[in-house]
């Protein structure tokens, strides 16, 4: 699937079908799930939250980067740090290889929020669709889930919600997610999920 093929009208559905994006009230305090990356800007996203009185759990996630080597969750921990968030309010997962594991490994974390009336957020790249299903699928029991979407940086351009077809990380990233999750689906490896009423479920 290259950019020609693809119509305005094909564009906008793919947009949206894998656009995570549903916040949570800026009224209750959450968890903030921080889904692995090398990029930063989750752990901005949960500092600023967690200033705001919105985020006193933060459970960050990932294993080893590929890319730069550095260990994801634990490089959020130091960022979150950095930025005025005590190391109470921190949990940290630094063993996950993929999406699923970020989860899996978290599990322990994410019951604790669950236990603490705190509703789940998932922090992810905004297209990163994977990143909600996983947790549905893994802790069904955790709704309504919400979601934060960033916008990625890939050699030195941001990708959005209205240039992903332009860059060829964007183009590559969001047709999978909207390829792969279905596919999960129907095989049963995901289970499905409606993101209704600003929320998932």
């Amino acid at each position: 699937m290259t950019d020609g093929e693809l119509t305005s009208a094909q564009i906008a559905a793919l947009t949206g079908s894998v656009d995570i994006d549903a916040p949570p009230l800026d009224t209750e305090p959450t968890a903030l799930v921080l889904f692995g990356t090398n990029q930063a800007a989750p752990a901005q996203i949960a500092a600023g939250r967690y200033h705001r009185g919105l985020a006193p759990v933060i459970i960050a996630t990932g294993g080893v980067n590929r890319h730069n080597g550095i260990v994801e969750g634990r490089e959020f921990a130091r960022q979150l740090a950095a930025a005025g968030v005590p190391d109470s309010a921190v949990r940290v997962e630094d063993q996950s290889k993929d999406t699923w594991q970020n989860v899996e490994h978290s599990l322990p974390y994410l019951r604790e929020a669950l236990a603490m009336g705190l509703p789940l957020v998932a922090v992810s790249k905004w297209y990163h669709l994977r990143a909600v299903y996983c947790l549905h699928t893994q802790l069904p029991e955790a709704v309504p889930l919400y979601a934060i979407g960033w916008e990625p940086v890939y050699a030195g351009t941001p990708v959005r919600r209205d240039n992903w077809p332009s860059s060829p990380d964007g183009r590559r990233r969001v047709i999978r997610e909207s390829q792969e999750v279905p596919r999960r689906v129907t095989e049963g490896s995901y289970l499905p999920a409606i993101k209704k009423d600003g929320a998932w479920s």
